[in-house]
C-alpha cells in the first residue's frame, strides 16, 4: 500500500464535516453541501461544499457524481468530473442537475453530493508535427468500435436494438 498524499484543507464553514471515505478502499471522499436547495426537473444549481484545498504540485482533484444519487434520484453533474487544479485555493463547488423528468429533488445542509478523487497528473510538452504516426484505430471516433453507431441509421422497429446487440455480443 502506498503512503497517503498529504492535502491541506480549510473549512470555510466551521461546522462542515471534512471529506471522508465511506468504506476502506474507496477512491472518492464524500463531499457535502453547506446549503439546502430544491431542484425542479431539468434545473441545475451550484452547491458549495464549505471546503478549499491545497494540493501538492503534480496532483489534481476530480469531483465525481455519486452513483446512488444518479440511480435513485436522477441527479448528475453538468461538468463531470469537475477538475480542481493544484493551484486553485477557492471553495470547491459542485454543479448538480436534476435529470428526472417529473420529480423535484431536495438537498439539505450536509447531504453528500459528490466525491473527490485526488490523482497524480503528468505535465506534458506538446510538439507540433506535420503528421502523426499511424495507429490501429486511426481517426475512428464516436461509435467507431460498433454497437451504438447503428442507432443513427434506425429506420423502424426498436431504436435500442443496437444496444441489445452490442450487449449480447452479436
Amino acid at each position: 500500500m502506498r503512503t497517503p498524499v498529504d492535502v491541506l484543507i480549510r473549512r470555510l464553514d466551521p461546522e462542515v464535516p471534512l471529506p471522508s471515505y465511506g468504506h476502506p478502499g474507496d477512491a472518492g471522499a464524500d463531499l457535502v453541501t453547506t446549503e439546502a436547495a430544491e431542484l425542479a426537473p431539468g434545473e441545475r444549481a451550484v452547491l458549495p461544499t464549505g471546503v478549499s484545498i491545497a494540493l501538492p504540485d503534480g496532483y489534481a482533484a476530480f469531483v465525481h457524481p455519486r452513483s446512488g444519487l444518479a440511480a435513485r434520484l436522477g441527479v448528475g453533474m453538468v461538468n463531470a468530473p469537475g477538475t480542481v487544479d493544484a493551484g486553485y485555493r477557492g471553495e470547491i463547488k459542485v454543479i448538480v442537475v436534476n435529470l428526472d423528468p417529473r420529480e423535484s429533488v431536495r438537498f439539505e445542509r450536509f447531504d453528500r453530493i459528490a466525491q473527490l478523487v485526488v490523482q497524480q497528473v503528468e505535465k506534458v510538452r506538446f510538439h507540433e508535427v506535420a503528421e502523426l504516426p499511424g495507429s490501429a484505430r486511426g481517426e475512428g471516433g464516436f461509435g467507431s468500435t460498433g454497437g451504438h453507431a447503428a442507432v443513427g441509421s434506425w429506420t423502424g422497429g426498436n431504436p435500442y436494438a443496437a444496444v441489445v446487440t452490442d450487449r449480447e455480443g452479436q
